[in-house]
């Protein structure tokens, strides 16, 4: 049996539409939030982890109040111990704090495998996994795409095409897309994740290494053209050729 704890992230729905006031992301604006996708998959890897296997998962997130729901959520689907992580007083924390919170947390939770996503929705940085097995002084698997629901045996990608990996706990694995998707929850699963209790938990994670200088909204793209009839086509093929530069 093996203590699993999966790090959920919550992040702006890819169709949200992100508002940049006084150089800073108004996340106020943003008006649906969802589970990082990769990380659905670390967490239905963690499931069929403990069916096979025996064990339990701790659901570990980072945020505000608002965060709960990526708990409440994984409560829907059997994860009885929630965990995040905020103290009001944090503000802008970087990716060295946020690793220092997750691996005080994975500690506090006595968890010999944690899995995530291989990088966050929003951030796309990747270096969650990786950051928290060095804190911890564990392994570290990244970018898994199969895994062995009975053992910790993992596919990852090579310079040669992949390789299978077998890792001895502690260790931290990322998942990227694998060929399970997240179960849904059934009606019972989530009558009880309503009831779920979450643990709410603080630390002192140091201060910030990084100076924040703003963030600015990508130009706004020109509009498109509109051609009619065949006798366009020399002039579509022509900026095709010299303007898109794609023929």
């Amino acid at each position: 049996m093996v203590e699993i704890a999966v790090l959920l992230k919550q992040v702006p729905d890819t169709n949200a539409k992100i508002v940049v006031v006084g150089g800073r992301v108004d996340e106020s604006a943003v008006t649906s939030w969802v589970t990082s996708p990769y990380d659905e998959y670390a967490l239905e890897a963690a499931l069929q982890h403990t069916e096979a296997a025996g064990g339990s998962i701790t659901a570990i997130t980072l945020g505000p109040a608002r965060a709960d729901k990526v708990l409440k959520d994984a409560a829907a689907l059997g994860v009885t111990k929630l965990v995040r992580i905020w103290d009001d007083s944090w503000q802008d924390l970087d990716s060295k704090q946020v690793q220092s919170a997750l691996a005080n947390a994975v500690q506090a939770a006595g968890a010999e495998l944690v899995y995530c996503g291989k990088q966050s929705a929003d951030r796309n940085q990747g270096s969650t996994g990786p950051g928290v097995a060095e804190l911890l002084g564990a392994g570290c698997v990244v970018e898994v795409s199969e895994f062995d629901a009975a053992g910790t045996t993992y596919l990852r990608p090579a310079a040669s095409g992949s390789e299978k990996v077998t890792v001895a706990a502690p260790a931290v694995v990322t998942f990227t897309k694998t060929a399970s998707d997240l179960r849904r929850p059934n009606v019972r699963g989530i009558m009880m994740a309503k009831r779920a209790q979450i643990d709410v938990v603080a630390g002192d994670v140091g201060s910030s290494t990084v100076n924040f200088n703003g963030h600015s909204s990508p130009a706004e793209k020109p509009p498109g053209k509109t051609y009619e009839g065949s006798g366009s086509v020399p002039e579509v093929v022509g900026l095709l050729r010299d303007e898109a530069k794609v023929l």
